[in-house]
C-alpha cells in the first residue's frame, strides 16, 4: 500500500500510451473534432480531478480499506473466508455498485447534470474514459468509501479494483479497430469498446444502455444490454444532441456545464423529447 501513489499512475500512463498508439495504428472511426482541443480538455479534467480528490480525501481508498481491515469492520471481517474469495467478492461488489451508480447518474436529473460532462464528448477515444466532472468524481469516491467500510474490502482488493476500473474505462472508450470475432469472446468477460461505444450514441435508448464499466454481466442480467447501435458503429453520432458546438466544449465550459447547461432528453426518468 505504501507504493499505491506510484502503482496507480504507472498503470494509468502505461494504458494511456498503449491505447493511444493502438488508436493511431488502427482507428475504428474517423474523428470529427480537433483531437488536440479534446485531449487538452479531457486530460485537464484528469489533473483537476486528481487535485480535488486529494484535497477532499487526504487518504486514498486503499488506505481507508487498510484502516477498516485493521479494526475488523465490515461484512467480510465478521467471519472466516479464504482471502482470495474476499478479494474476488470485493471486486465484484464494488463493480456492481459502480454499475448501479451509473444508472442513478442517468436517472436523477441532478446527477445527470454532472454526468453530461462525460457524454458531451463529440468523439470517443481513450481520453473520454477519464472525462468526468470533479463533483461526480468526489461523489463516486464517497460511494466507494461507504461500500469499502460496509463490506470490509481488503486493501489489495480495493487497489486491484481501482486499477481495473481506470484501465477498463480507458480501454472500452478506445477508438480502436479489431476483429469482431475477438470482440464476441471478449465481451463475455469485459466491457469492450464495441459494446460501450453504443452507450455514447445520441439516440436516447442507446445512451441509457450498456452501463457497465468493467464487467458486462450486470447489463445482461438487468436488461440494459444492447448488442449494436441502430445506425452501426461508423454511422452512429457520438455525444448529446443539445451539445454540438465544439467551441462550447472547452475545459472552462465543461466545468460550469452542470450549472448552466441544458438538461436535454436523456435521463432515464424523462419522456423522450422532453427538454
Amino acid at each position: 500500500m505504501d507504493n499505491e501513489l506510484l502503482i496507480r499512475p504507472g498503470f494509468f500512463f502505461g494504458i494511456l500510451v498503449v491505447m493511444f498508439l493502438w488508436e493511431l495504428i488502427a482507428p475504428r472511426r474517423p474523428l470529427t473534432t480537433s483531437k488536440i482541443t479534446r485531449w487538452f480538455s479531457n486530460l485537464g479534467l484528469v489533473l483537476i480531478d486528481s487535485i480535488v480528490v486529494r484535497l477532499v480525501f487526504p487518504t486514498a481508498l486503499a488506505g481507508i480499506a487498510l484502516h477498516v481491515q485493521q479494526r475488523g469492520w465490515g461484512l467480510f471481517n465478521q467471519f472466516e473466508l479464504p482471502y482470495l474469495l474476499k478479494i474476488i467478492f470485493s471486486v465484484l461488489v464494488l463493480d456492481f455498485v459502480i454499475y448501479l451508480q451509473h444508472i442513478v447518474f442517468h436517472s436523477v436529473p441532478l446527477f445527470w447534470r454532472l454526468h453530461m460532462v462525460h457524454h458531451t464528448d463529440m468523439d470517443i477515444d481513450v481520453t473520454t474514459g477519464v472525462r468526468f466532472h470533479p463533483i461526480e468524481i468526489i461523489l463516486s469516491m464517497g460511494i466507494k468509501m461507504i461500500v469499502v467500510v460496509l463490506i470490509g474490502a481488503p486493501a489489495i482488493a480495493v487497489l486491484i479494483f481501482e486499477i481495473i476500473l481506470n484501465g477498463t474505462s480507458m480501454f472500452n472508450h478506445g477508438n480502436v479497430h479489431y476483429s469482431q470475432n475477438i470482440d464476441f469472446i471478449l465481451r463475455l468477460l469485459v466491457v469492450t469498446p464495441e459494446m460501450h461505444r453504443v452507450h455514447h450514441s445520441t439516440i436516447r435508448w442507446e445512451t441509457n444502455s450498456n452501463l457497465g464499466f468493467n464487467f458486462p454481466w450486470w447489463d445482461r442480467l438487468f436488461g440494459t444490454y444492447r448488442d449494436q447501435p441502430a445506425k452501426g458503429h461508423l454511422e452512429m453520432t457520438i455525444g448529446l444532441d443539445q451539445y454540438k458546438e465544439p467551441n462550447k466544449l472547452t475545459l472552462p465550459w465543461l466545468l460550469v456545464l452542470p450549472f448552466i447547461g441544458k438538461l436535454g432528453k436523456y435521463p432515464m426518468t424523462r419522456s423522450p423529447g422532453v427538454e
